[in-house]
């Protein structure tokens, strides 16, 4: 290992790696900030410039890495790196330190997990201590399921090979800082493997694969590539593995390691690497000689490896007789100064696009955090009373009615047109002819006002068909006469007793339960929906979900009671229509002569009735036939002489009553006078359901409930606190993802803070 005990040593040491003085003030500013950067953490949301070191398994790359970095790394006979190690060196004027660190990105089970940092054991201050501190972190991150304490300050009794895992993702990060310390980050990446020994595992091929992948295969990754002299080329799955992602070599830089272990006769084969005429890069491969495992053993300062190098190629056939143009590709001295030019070059290159796409994802991230739910506020029962106080005051609002076409009362308008015409399709069609007469009725022109408005808006979704007054069950006038008679008892003759025209009420009025049951449950359904949404919309997002269970339960109870209620009213109306009786008289009396005139004229069908039917009134009375028919003269004559008479407003259709008695005059009486009840009574219980429904259940919604949220949430009392505590309590999910993206932000503002001092 390399020994930094003496002062000689330690003075030779000046320059290591990257920090040679010879370094530009702008290549020095560029490598301090990425260094800077990478200490943020950012290089986990967006692609850094860095250097990652790959190659087969003892590729030689440890002893590259110490070479660079002044360090030394673990070292066995098999294995040596089995998770990646991190290096962040930064200049300062402070002594020599070295923090380790674990970085842990994945769980136990492999599953990615939160990004966290764990100091592993003091600061370092002797550098002979780093190679053990090194060992032991690794030897935790291999043991994920053991406290990591225990390989700090515990007696080494366990190998590798005896660790839970073969190889890991998580890494040992290296915060190395001092006078003579570079500004530079680096990765070393466990060696490929080809296959697993006695304690290996069959998926730590593509595992180590795939972890050197996820490195090399960002845009802004320096690949260094190691290949050893002293295995063939072709047999290195490093450089294949290269080529898959950097196939024009454009970011990758080659190291030969090992040189001095290739067989004699055989150095103008990797000659042509160095000459770039084997798998030319464009960055050029680099040769380097690093002491051997014995050397290190002895001990041997960093200066006295490098002179060894430097003596090696100066000396040893064939390099010493390279062509001067190909020296410089040479030592390590001059591949740390190409690392720093190709790093330093890369990150102003993309400085303007880090800046860019660090903004973008700054935003995004705080879209995403805008996008969760309010986090929990540190009084609990002020926010609950708050939001159960702005769900009474918007469920009332939408109650008494909104302009929004969406509004509760325009949705429910329509099912109540609906209900209209279908209670007034139920009214009962009366035939004044005999059982088989397939005449067609007039119309009823003095109903005409009383039809649907056409500009009434129609639902398209209301489940009551539309059935006009001809679909209802056609009544003979023999029927109601026959049923009539069969009613008498000791009635004087010409009398009928009441409860006829009290049977055909009673039908009718049977058939107005389905209409009204219907319109309910479409307004239940209407009310339900809308209050879904409303607690939804309030409680949905707080806490753990429980808080919106129990409030869809509180206001679906409160929301059944109400149902109740407005049943019991229904109920209660067609109980009481089915005792027919009206105080306006004067509106029954109408309808009543109306109707008896109506099925009066329908009986007579001679041509008297016709021409009196299709009469009307001439502005001027002229004797010349050929400007007015002798019966329009005379039916004129008629009318203007009743109105002399003192009978005003006469109308020819009145002229038909004059005509003789009908025989069937007792059931045209019934009919007329159950029809003209019927225009009574199903305008009056056609507003009142609605109105009803309305009072009951619309109206009614809102009264109480937010009393019974504050009960049946238990907002009031002794424990109101604890009780709204756990109702804001976020989601294990919800409070993960919040600190998640709170780790994010930070990390993204630091490396902006660090990009704003670049140009202060």
């Amino acid at each position: 290992m390399f020994t930094s005990s003496s002062s000689a040593d330690s003075s030779a040491d000046n320059g290591v790696g990257l920090s040679d003085s010879t370094l530009s003030q702008h290549r020095r500013k560029m490598l301090d900030l990425i260094n800077r950067l990478h200490m943020t953490g950012v290089q986990t949301d967006m692609d850094l410039p860095m250097i990652a070191v790959i190659g087969s398994q003892s590729a030689g790359k440890s002893s590259l890495i110490e070479s660079i970095s002044g360090i030394t790394l673990p070292r066995s006979s098999g294995t040596c790196t089995r998770c990646p190690t991190e290096c962040k060196l930064s200049r300062s004027e402070d002594t020599w330190k070295c923090l380790v660190k674990l970085n842990i990105t994945t769980g136990p089970s492999g599953q990615p997990c939160d990004v966290v940092n764990i100091p592993f054991g003091p600061p370092i201050t002797d550098k002979a201590d780093v190679e053990d501190r090194i060992r032991r972190a690794q030897r935790a991150i291999l043991n994920p399921s053991i406290n990591e304490q225990k390989f700090l300050h515990e007696l080494e009794d366990q190998t590798d090979d005896q660790a839970e895992l073969s190889f890991s993702r998580n890494c040992v990060s290296l915060e190395i800082s001092g006078k003579d310390v570079a500004d530079l980050s680096f990765v070393d990446l466990p060696g490929l493997i080809a296959s697993v020994g006695s304690a290996g595992k069959t998926g730590d091929i593509d595992l180590v694969k795939g972890l050197v992948t996820s490195y090399i295969e960002k845009p802004s990754c320096v690949i260094l590539l190691t290949v050893t002299c002293e295995t063939d080329f072709e047999n290195q799955g490093a450089h294949h593995l290269t080529k898959q992602y950097d196939p024009e070599g454009k970011r990758t830089v080659g190291v030969l390691t090992k040189p001095d272990r290739i067989p004699a006769g055989e150095e103008s084969t990797w000659l042509k690497f160095i000459r770039n005429e084997q798998e030319p890069l464009v960055n050029h491969w680099y040769c380097v000689k690093q002491p051997g495992s014995q050397t290190l053993k002895n001990g041997i300062s960093w200066a006295e490896a490098r002179k060894q190098e430097n003596d090696f190629f100066a000396l040893t056939q064939p390099w010493s007789t390279v062509e001067s143009q190909y020296q410089k590709f040479m030592r390590t001295s001059n591949l740390t100064e190409r690392l720093s030019t190709i790093l330093s070059e890369l990150i102003a290159k993309r400085l303007p696009e880090i800046h860019k796409e660090l903004s973008n994802i700054l935003r995004k991230t705080q879209e995403e955090m805008r996008k969760l739910p309010k986090a929990p506020s540190n009084d609990p029962v002020s926010e609950v009373w708050n939001v159960v106080g702005r769900f009474s005051s918007q469920l009332s609002r939408r109650l008494e009615g909104t302009p929004d076409a969406d509004g509760i009362l325009q949705n429910i308008r329509p099912h109540q047109q609906a209900f209209k015409r279908a209670i007034r399709a139920t009214a009962p069609h009366f035939v004044p002819w005999k059982t088989g007469d397939t005449r067609e009725l007039p119309p009823v022109d003095f109903l005409a006002n009383e039809e649907d408005d056409p500009q009434e808006p129609k639902a398209s979704s209301v489940l009551i068909p539309r059935s006009p007054e001809p679909q209802s069950e056609v009544i003979y006038i023999q029927d109601v006469l026959d049923r009539a008679q069969r009613a008498c008892t000791r009635e004087l003759p010409d009398n009928y007793p009441f409860i006829v025209q009290q049977t055909y009420i009673e039908e009718f009025i049977e058939k107005w339960e389905m209409p009204s049951q219907i319109l309910f449950d479409e307004v239940y359904e209407i009310l339900k929906a809308d209050l879904d949404d409303l607690v939804h919309e309030h409680f949905g997002k707080m806490g753990r979900g429980g808080t919106l269970h129990s409030v869809l339960m509180i206001v679906n109870e409160h929301l059944d009671k109400a149902t109740k209620q407005a049943k019991e009213k229904i109920s209660w109306l067609l109980e009481l229509e089915k005792s027919p009786t009206t105080l306006n008289v004067h509106y029954y009396s109408h309808y009543k002569t109306k109707f008896l005139g109506y099925y009066k004229g329908c009986r007579d069908q001679g041509e008297l009735t016709i021409k009196l039917q299709n009469y009307r009134a001439p502005t001027t009375v002229h004797s010349n036939p050929v400007h007015g028919q002798a019966f329009q003269q005379a039916v004129h004559k008629a009318i203007s002489g009743l109105t002399e008479a003192g009978l005003s407003g006469v109308q020819a259709s009145d002229i038909s009553k004059l005509l003789p008695v009908d025989p069937m005059e007792p059931a045209l009486l019934i009919m007329a006078g159950v029809r003209a009840y019927f225009q009574v009574a199903y305008k009056r219980f056609a507003d009142m359901v609605p109105l009803a429904i309305d009072y009951e259940i619309v109206r009614g919604l809102h009264k109480g409930i937010e009393q019974a949220l504050l009960d049946g949430l238990s907002l009031t009392g002794p424990e109101a606190y604890s009780r709204c505590q756990l109702m804001v309590q976020e989601h294990s999910n919800v409070s993960s993802k919040r600190a998640e993206l709170q780790k994010k932000l930070d990390r993204l503002r630091a490396a902006s803070a660090e990009l704003r001092k670049l140009f202060v």
